[in-house]
């Protein structure tokens, strides 16, 4: 009743201009959700950058990083140089910041100040739009385009406020969602309830689903992925991350999940090893995990024992990739007129 009591005032406050909210002065858009952990925003966001790279624009991504050790505004990369490693600026960011040489990626706990980090950092050029991740919550920052994502594995139409559920704000606040992503749909039939649900929101809706990719080896190159496989995984749902495995071909015969974003321990990651090479098995994490372990050489070296492997994903859309890149496209044509 606190929390619920606390989001309320704070929505109405903003709503009603109370609470100011800033104007970035470069186009913005806002990827976000209302439930804690594992939606699939991650994804979405390294589509959009690639989106605006394939149309020659410079996009920025403003994330707090989640589980960082470091405090305040950082950067990440300038788009030349990558400065920081999951430890100081959070896995998904890293990843991103990896996967797309010539983004800018800077980290804050108040987007505002990194708003104004970046344009003062970048003033000679500033990039052509900012992704704001994570930041349906933020409204400090006003955005051109605000994306919620929804996960089809994890529904929330009957789900409480935290601390007892996932809900970060009650259901309701969707009205203020530009557009409404559904993700991780394998199964369209199995999702219909939800589907038509978030439909009567009269919200645009897209449908998307992830794809894996070819899983790339740890250490040593040389050391065949064998069909039985561990699945270690720090993430929000892993779920999806068993489907993906799966869809591979493999046959996951041990789950080792830990809580979003763990600092995985070394004691157990050994007795996992030690098992995979008893029974003669590989081990597969997800990509988000492998950058938190390029920083714990101790681990990669206890892991180069046996084949190890990452398995990259990808965003497929296979309902409304253009109204989603129309509304992308969109937010840039705006601030250029």
């Amino acid at each position: 009743m606190l929390y619920k009591t606390v989001i309320d005032i704070r929505n109405r406050l903003y709503d009603l201009g109370l609470f100011k909210t800033h104007s970035a002065d470069i186009p913005t858009v806002s990827i976000g959700n209302i439930t804690a952990g594992g939606t699939g925003k991650t994804p979405l966001v390294d589509f959009a950058v690639k989106h605006y790279s394939r149309k020659g624009l410079r996009s920025a991504i403003l994330s707090r990083g989640y589980r960082r050790s470091t405090k305040g505004v950082r950067l990440v990369s300038d788009g030349r140089q990558i400065f920081l490693g999951a430890k100081e600026a959070g896995d998904e960011c890293t990843m991103l910041a990896h996967n797309n040489p010539g983004t800018i990626v800077v980290v804050a706990e108040q987007r505002k100040a990194g708003i104004d980090y970046i344009i003062e950092r970048f003033a000679g050029k500033l990039p052509d739009v900012v992704l704001l991740d994570d930041a349906f919550q933020h409204r400090k920052i006003s955005r051109d385009l605000d994306i919620v994502v929804i996960s089809s594995i994890a529904p929330f139409f009957d789900d409480r406020l935290l601390p007892f559920g996932k809900l970060r704000e009650p259901v309701r606040s969707l009205h203020r969602a530009d557009l409404l992503v559904l993700s991780k749909v394998k199964d369209r039939q199995h999702v219909s309830e939800l589907e038509n649900r978030l439909r009567e929101t009269a919200i645009p809706l897209i449908i998307t689903g992830l794809r894996p990719g070819k899983p790339v080896p740890i250490g040593a190159p040389d050391r065949p992925l064998h069909g039985k496989v561990i699945a270690l995984a720090g993430i929000g749902q892993p779920e999806g991350f068993l489907v993906s495995l799966q869809e591979s071909g493999m046959d996951v015969t041990l789950k080792a999940f830990f809580p979003d974003h763990a600092d995985f321990p070394q004691p157990e990651i050994e007795k996992l090893v030690n098992k995979a090479e008893q029974e003669s098995l590989s081990l597969v994490m997800t990509e988000k995990d492998y950058y938190r372990f390029r920083d714990k050489e101790k681990m990669l070296r206890t892991m180069a024992k046996l084949p190890c492997f990452y398995l990259p994903v990808s965003m497929t859309i296979p309902e409304g990739q253009e109204l989603l890149e129309r509304m992308l496209d969109e937010v840039v044509g705006a601030k250029r007129r």
